[in-house]
């Protein structure tokens, strides 16, 4: 019987897998190691890029540096690896920059795990000191702090020093006095809503990126109907999204048997009609500008344009609600009860040229805050990178309007964390004060990776970095357009504190969330019938 019990069970299905204690452990740590890894390069001003392409028919290729883009294209399918995929787009949804920080530091906190389970210290007792380390660094964050949200002036100037240092490490940082003042002036008129929807970016192929402008109203690219006028001004609008394309028989699914082309003729004379009672209906709204959202066929055009109302067709989806939203009116989709609808309002429409492109630019809108920022650039890769970038400089500017305080960059943060969390550990008795120790060493590897996408000698300045902070220098970070040792508050180079952390919390839960693991079960994969009901 003894023998009968020590046999192994299976208890899961056929071509089920189960991965055991430490092959567990293992296989999520490489995963999550590899991941830290990928995009490590890309970190800090002085990171490199990645092609992406991708593998579908008429191959689009994406040349980036964003953490979060670079993490959604690839297709991962090691679980802890998908773990640090998911934190990196969470950071990107939440605050929208540090995206590479916190998936590099996720993985340095495993790698430093690794070596503390491989001297058979047991994954609780590293969770929990690092627990300890967390809350410490989180405390030193906080009182490191500085709120100028009371000084207007400095508070602006604390708005340009965060956009440029979000910019400097992207595609725009030659131009990065131009973009943040882009990006400080269109999240300034959004007067503390912090509403990202009021700032529209449109790309045009042409010019340079110093071509880039902000334009104080809302730009649709879309075209004005023939003989329709071209200008308006005290303009009342109706966005509708409704089908005005049934001027012409569309009959299908169903046989109509007529004994002469004259009953065709009637059928057509039907829906001209129907169509002339419905943009009557929409005429008696007494508005002087129609936007649809779908198509609008050559008929219900010629009506409006005698009626001398401006109609836009096919303005796309996010065109339509963004339009709604900076106008003040509703979507539409019935026209039986005009004293029910609520119109948009603007002060004038007119054709613009951008390029070799005319669109239609609404000024004077009913939500004063909305602009439009245009983006020129050489080529689709340029610019699909300029809006990344300059989509993170908005959200983290948007970010630092609702939670004003602001920490230094340049590896300043996370030396003066390290420095916090190894003083504790150095207070810590038992095995915890090992765990926060690799916890500090972690944090440190930040202005480490930083020193050498730069091609400096990351050991030499991350030692200095480091005695400068035990003289209680706590604003002294990495100078990495020289090389050298800097003080930040100087140089300028400062980031939001929500943003910092958030990379703390999300790293740190995620890195433990791993680290607890030891077994991974696989289900058994679905076995595939042949169809034998082809539709």
């Amino acid at each position: 019987m003894a023998s009968l019990s020590m046999a192994p069970v299976n208890i899961f299905k056929h071509g089920a897998d189960e991965e055991k204690a430490e092959t567990a452990r293992l296989s999520s740590f490489v995963g999550a190691i590899a991941i830290g890894d990928l995009v490590k390069s890309t970190l800090g001003p002085k990171g490199m890029d990645k092609i992406l392409l991708s593998g579908a028919k008429g191959t689009s290729v994406t040349v980036t540096n964003d953490g979060a883009t670079i993490l959604k294209a690839i297709g991962v399918d090691n679980p802890a690896a998908k773990v640090l995929v998911d934190m990196s787009k969470v950071q990107d949804d939440e605050v929208g920059d540090g995206t590479t920080s916190v998936t590099v530091l996720a993985a340095e906190l495993l790698r430093e795990a690794e070596l503390l389970i491989a001297r058979k210290i047991h994954p609780q007792t590293i969770v929990s000191g690092w627990r300890k380390a967390t809350q410490a660094a989180r405390e030193a964050l906080k009182e490191a702090a500085v709120d100028h949200s009371n000084d207007p002036a400095r508070f602006q100037e604390d708005l340009l020093n965060i956009s440029r240092t979000t910019l400097s490490s992207k595609l725009l940082t030659h131009h990065k006095d131009h973009f943040a003042r882009l990006a400080v002036n269109a999240v300034m008129r959004l007067k503390g809503s912090g509403n990202l929807e009021a700032i529209h970016i449109i790309k045009k192929l042409g010019g340079s990126l110093t071509d880039s402008y902000l334009d104080e109203g809302f730009l649709l690219d879309k075209k004005i109907g023939v003989n329709q006028p071209k200008r308006l001004e005290n303009v009342k609008i109706l966005i509708a999204n409704t089908g005005m394309d049934t001027d012409k028989i569309k009959i299908f699914g169903s046989r109509v048997r007529v004994d002469s082309t004259a009953k065709v003729a009637e059928i057509e004379l039907a829906e001209k009609e129907k169509m002339k009672e419905k943009v009557d209906r929409i005429l008696k709204h007494g508005i002087n500008c129609f936007i649809n959202r779908q198509l609008i066929y050559n008929y219900p055009e010629q009506l409006f344009a005698q009626a001398g109302v401006m109609a836009i067709e096919h303005a796309d989806f996010a065109g339509v609600e963004r339009l709604a939203l900076v106008t003040g009116g509703e979507i539409t989709s019935t026209f039986d009860h005009p004293e029910l609808v609520k119109l948009g309002h603007c002060k004038l429409i007119e054709e613009v040229m951008i390029g070799e492109d005319m669109l239609i630019h609404f000024s004077g809108v009913a939500m004063g805050e909305a602009c439009t920022i245009v983006l020129r650039g050489a080529t689709q890769q340029i610019l699909d990178e300029a809006e990344r970038s300059l989509h993170d400089a908005l959200c983290v500017l948007a970010q630092t309007v609702k939670e004003p305080r602001t920490v230094y960059g340049g590896g300043c943060s996370e030396m003066l964390m390290a420095k916090v969390v190894s003083d504790l550990a150095n207070r810590t008795p038992g095995k915890e004060a090992v765990a926060m120790e690799s916890f500090a060493k972690a944090l440190r590897m930040l202005p480490t990776i930083i020193a050498d996408n730069a091609g400096y000698d990351s050991a030499d300045l991350v030692a200095q970095l480091r005695a400068a902070h035990q003289e209680n220098k706590s604003t002294f970070g990495l100078n990495m357009s020289e090389g050298v040792v800097g003080n930040m508050v100087e140089l300028g180079i400062t980031e939001s504190f929500q943003v910092k952390c958030q990379m703390l919390l999300s790293a740190s839960e995620a890195a433990e969330m791993i680290l607890r693991v030891d077994n991974i079960i696989k289900a058994a994969p679905r076995k595939r019938v042949p169809d034998h009901h082809p539709c």
